[in-house]
C-alpha cells in the first residue's frame, strides 16, 4: 500500500520510492531493498504498476515504475480496508 501510494504522487525509480516512504514517515518506515524489488515485481506482475527505463536526477539509468489504473483501484481498496484495520484497533484500545 505504501509503495502504490507513494507511486499516486508521480512515477519513481526504486531507490527514491523507499527514500521518499523513509523521509515522510520521519524515518520511522524504512523499506530494504530486499523487500522492495521483490514487492515492485510481485505488483508489477498483478498489473498494479509498470515498469519502464529512464534516466535519474544524476543521469543514470534506472527502472521506473508507475501507477496502472489497476493499482489505482488497489490503493483505494487497501486503503479502505487499513482504515477499517485502524478503527477497529482503536475500538478496542478504548474499550473499557
Amino acid at each position: 500500500m505504501l509503495i502504490l501510494r507513494t507511486l499516486a504522487t508521480g512515477p519513481n525509480h526504486g531507490f527514491a520510492i523507499a527514500r521518499r516512504i523513509q523521509a515522510i514517515s520521519n524515518a520511522v518506515l524504512r523499506i530494504e531493498q530486499g523487500s522492495l524489488y521483490p514487492a515492485l515485481h510481485r505488483m508489477e506482475l498483478d498489473g498494479f504498476i509498470e515498469a519502464y527505463w529512464g534516466t535519474t536526477e544524476n543521469n543514470r539509468k534506472a527502472k521506473y515504475y508507475r501507477l496502472t489504473s489497476r493499482g489505482t483501484r488497489e490503493l483505494a481498496r487497501e486503503t479502505e480496508r487499513w482504515n477499517s484495520i485502524v478503527a477497529a484497533i482503536a475500538a478496542v484500545l478504548q474499550e473499557g
